[in-house]
């Protein structure tokens, strides 16, 4: 059996590999690759000093739940570009990767072309780190929580599509709130993505659920990487939200409408 991954490579993204290798005989990995320094080297989110404070924050979430950078299983076979180059690759390139029995994408970059024609005709399935259809594009957790509504904090397993996080979806999966920190808990959405993932592949469920059409309707934001300003994570940092904060914030939500069973 093998499964092929569009990832990238900070923990998150190389745990999720290691998680899948351990189910699968051969693992395809495509790790598009960005600094694991965001705020202190220019790259995808700028440098500077408040990107720095902010992204210390959460490098120490997601190394406490998914460990630092690391080597993979020797199952795993691995193809590094960079972010943004996957578009220019060619089907000969990825030859060995693309006869796979699953295809997972996470944290990969805008698809589009051969590619993606080729992954949605193999059913690819997303994993979207924010609720959708409520909170789509860029960095939809963080959003959630600026906005006072961590209730809209989680995770959304669905099939990719050419729209961005717009795919029908499979279900949701929700972080529980037993975390040191804001960065912790939305972290752990990416967690509860991964763990309910590999073991719905595993017991074959995944392929049991019915993929359930996106409302725009519902939609209350859309966000781009340029949203995330000096200035807007600045104004995060200072509200120092503690986990009381997001207690009684959730303790007064009206929840959302989710898929079920979602995995909490």
């Amino acid at each position: 059996m093998r499964i092929t991954v569009f990832t990238g490579n900070q923990p998150r993204h190389l745990a999720l590999v290691n998680k899948l290798a351990s189910i699968y005989e051969t693992t395809f990995a495509i790790l598009e690759c960005k600094t694991i320094f965001p705020g202190e080297v220019q790259d995808f989110f700028r440098k500077s000093e408040v990107m720095k404070s902010y992204f210390e924050n959460v490098r120490k979430a997601e190394i406490s739940l998914f460990g630092d950078i690391s080597f993979s299983k020797n199952s795993v076979r691995s193809l590094s570009v960079k972010s943004g180059d996957l578009n220019f690759l060619k089907k000969e390139q990825l030859q060995e990767a693309l006869s796979s029995d699953l295809y997972i994408v996470f944290g990969a970059s805008y698809i589009k072309g051969w590619l993606i024609d080729h992954l949605i005709d193999r059913k690819a399935i997303n994993i979207h780190v924010g609720l959708s259809p409520y909170y789509r594009g860029s960095s939809c957790n963080f959003w959630a929580l600026y906005d006072n509504k961590p209730e809209y904090v989680g995770a959304t397993i669905h099939l990719l599509s050419k729209g961005l996080d717009s795919g029908p979806m499979l279900y949701h999966a929700i972080p529980k709130l037993n975390s040191r920190s804001p960065f912790e808990f939305t972290m752990r959405s990416v967690e509860a993505a991964q763990q309910s993932l590999v073991e719905r592949i595993s017991t074959k469920q995944i392929f049991d659920f019915v993929p359930q059409p996106q409302d725009k309707a519902h939609e209350i934001r859309y966000t781009r990487n340029s949203d995330f300003t000096d200035s807007v994570a600045e104004q995060f940092l200072k509200r120092n939200l503690k986990n009381s904060d997001l207690t009684n914030l959730l303790n007064d939500a009206i929840k959302p409408t989710l898929l079920l069973p979602f995995y909490y």
